[in-house]
C-alpha cells in the first residue's frame, strides 16, 4: 500500500483503502501482526517506508490512505517490526527485544523516530548497525568503526544491479 496505494484507490475506492489492511483492528482482536519490507523485487528493502506507511497512513507519494482509526503509534509500529516479526519466525524466545539472553541486534539511527515529523521518517538512516554482537556497518559518523559494505543478497538484488552498473560506467 505504501507504493501502490494510489492505484488501489483508483481500482477499489477510498473506502476500501481505509480498511486495507485493518492492522489496528487485527491487533485489537488479538491477531498476530508483524511488519517487514518484502526487501526483494516486490518493494524496497528500506524498513522506514513501511514504518512511515504504518504510522502516517500515507503512501510514499503522500496520498492519505488511512484515518487515525487504522494508524499505529510509533512504538507499536516498531514493536511489530521486532517482537511481531520474531513471533512469525518462531524466534520470540531469542529475538524481538533488547534483554538478557536475547540476540543483541540493534542500530543507532540518525534521528529520533519517535519525535521527527512523519515525512522525515522516510529519510531515516542507520549510523551504526550491530548484528550478533559485532559491528556490521558504521557510517562516517563512526569513523573508528568504519566497515566495508556487505554484499547484497540475493545476487539479483536491485542494489547489486546498481553497483554493477556503476562499476561498468566508471570502468572499475
Amino acid at each position: 500500500m505504501a507504493f501502490a496505494g494510489e492505484y488501489f484507490i483508483e481500482r477499489y475506492g477510498k473506502e476500501a483503502a481505509r480498511r486495507a489492511p485493518p492492522i489496528r483492528k487485527m491487533l485489537e482482536m488479538g491477531i498476530p501482526v508483524g511488519l517487514g519490507t518484502d526487501g526483494t523485487r516486490v518493494a524496497s528493502f528500506n524498513p522506514w517506508v513501511t514504518y512511515y506507511w504504518a504510522v502516517s497512513g500515507r503512501t510514499i507519494g503522500g496520498t492519505e490512505l488511512y484515518g487515525p482509526e487504522n494508524r499505529l503509534d510509533r512504538r507499536t509500529a516498531l514493536k511489530l517490526f521486532t517482537q511481531g516479526s520474531a513471533w512469525f519466525s518462531g524466534e520470540e524466545e531469542s529475538k524481538g527485544e533488547i534483554a538478557p539472553g536475547m540476540v543483541a541486534d540493534f542500530a543507532i539511527l540518525d534521528r529520533d523516530i519517535f519525535e521527527v515529523e512523519e515525512p522525515e521518517l522516510l529519510e531515516t538512516r542507520a549510523e551504526l548497525t550491530v548484528v550478533d554482537g559485532e559491528i556490521e556497518y558504521a557510517s562516517d559518523a563512526y569513523p573508528e568503526h568504519k566497515t566495508r559494505a556487505l554484499p547484497a543478497i540475493p545476487e539479483w538484488s536491485p542494489v547489486t544491479y546498481t553497483d554493477r552498473r556503476q562499476q561498468t560506467t566508471t570502468g572499475s
